[in-house]
């Protein structure tokens, strides 16, 4: 169905709650590496998008390829194999367990993955400039520091997608720019997909492309940010 570039095709996807049109007969390509944000107000179908492509749940219509594949007829089990195969989560509220220490919330998603290895989980929190926080709990970090420790859990098993809901959501400039500069190194290191869903015209620049949904329908395609200037 896509071409080797293609990591994501969708064709004529819906999603409906009842008589509730979530989204609506969407058509989109992801290539390999693209970093897409997708923007709209309250209601679009911003979530509701990332959620089928991260395999959450399937859609009522349409085909969704990943790598090739049709996902959207496959049921809970398998989707959840694709998930811990293929995809990392970033959420606006971080989601890290309170009893847990960086690099134990980080081993979790390893644990999930495949194998916790307490190494490549320090690895990855160094990458994110978190080494000195290894054995922090949550509680003793600050709140972008535990979205750091968010990017480091999403990539540690190096997913070929990662999905972020409103990463910086719960941040002020500075640290909505640390995190969103370290993502953009991340990547030049180790190529990776992002779908970024964010309200914020500010960190869509980071984008190589914008989505506008309104409506549960993609009305506006651009590419780059939404505000000009540089990031």
């Amino acid at each position: 169905m896509n071409t080797t570039d293609e990591l994501l095709v969708l064709r004529g996807v819906s999603k409906t709650y009842g008589e509730c049109g979530a989204l609506k007969s969407a058509d989109l390509t992801v290539p390999r590496g693209e970093w897409l944000t997708v923007m709209g107000p309250s209601g679009s179908g911003k979530t509701t998008l990332l959620s089928i492509l991260g395999g959450l749940f399937p859609p009522t219509e349409g085909e969704v390829y990943f790598q090739g594949d049709d996902i959207a007829g496959l049921g809970e089990r398998d989707l959840a194999v694709y998930r811990r195969r293929n995809v990392g989560f970033i959420f606006q509220q971080h989601h890290l367990i309170p009893y847990l220490t960086a690099v134990e919330n980080v081993m979790m998603a390893q644990y999930l993955h495949s194998m916790p290895d307490e190494r490549e989980a320090i690895q990855a929190l160094r990458g994110v400039g978190l080494e000195h926080r290894v054995r922090y709990l949550p509680a003793q970090m600050s709140g972008g520091e535990q979205q750091r420790v968010g990017i480091a859990r999403a990539l540690v098993n190096q997913p070929a997608l990662l999905l972020a809901d409103e990463p910086t959501g719960s941040l002020d400039r500075e640290n909505a720019r640390v995190a969103l500069d370290m993502l953009k190194e991340l990547r030049e290191e180790t190529p990776f997909t992002v779908v970024m869903v964010t309200h914020d015209p500010w960190v869509s620049q980071w984008g190589d492309r914008t989505l506008l949904l309104e409506d549960g329908r993609i009305v506006e395609e651009r590419v780059g940010g939404i505000v000009g200037g540089s990031a």
